[in-house]
């Protein structure tokens, strides 16, 4: 299987912006239904009364949302390994129906494992935005991907 991106492709300071997925009603109530069945997320009465004034997406439903903008715009298609996990994760904004995200990704680090070198740490900010360039979520994480070439002397297996 070819991959395009490798841990070498993903350089401390490089910003990287992608996506557009405009989030609907239908869409809200569905993720909500399952997974964050909270009046404000389900019923339109109730999120009207609510500190968000209006039905909003669940935060979890946003993050996902980001993640397959992130898995179209390079994970499918990269050497991925996998994430030990986010930190910092904020949300910023509701999102409503009918707003558009995108996805802001800046690298702030990126190494190879000290105890796996054929495996490259890549740490990263993402800011989620909307169609008027608010933020709306942010977050932070490490991500793992193989390394296109292993460094000289180190085993590859």
């Amino acid at each position: 299987m070819n991959k395009r991106y490798f841990w070498e492709d993903f350089a401390a300071g490089s910003v990287r912006e992608f996506g557009a997925t405009t989030v609907t009603r239908e869409a809200i109530l569905a993720f909500a239904g399952q997974f964050d069945p909270q009046p404000f997320h389900l019923d339109e009465e109730a999120a009207k009364h609510s500190l968000f004034k209006g039905l909003c997406a669940s935060g979890w439903h946003t993050a996902a949302m980001t993640m397959r903008m992130m898995c179209d715009e390079y994970l499918l298609d990269a050497a991925s390994l996998g994430s030990p996990g986010l930190e910092n994760i904020r949300w910023k904004k509701p999102v409503y129906p009918g707003d558009t995200l995108s996805v802001r990704m800046e690298i702030l680090e990126s190494r190879p494992m000290a105890s796996r070198p054929q495996v490259g740490l890549v740490r990263s900010s993402w800011t989620v935005l909307n169609q008027h360039a608010e933020p709306v979520m942010t977050m932070e994480g490490w991500a793992m991907f193989s390394r296109r070439e292993p460094a000289v002397g180190e085993n590859p297996g």
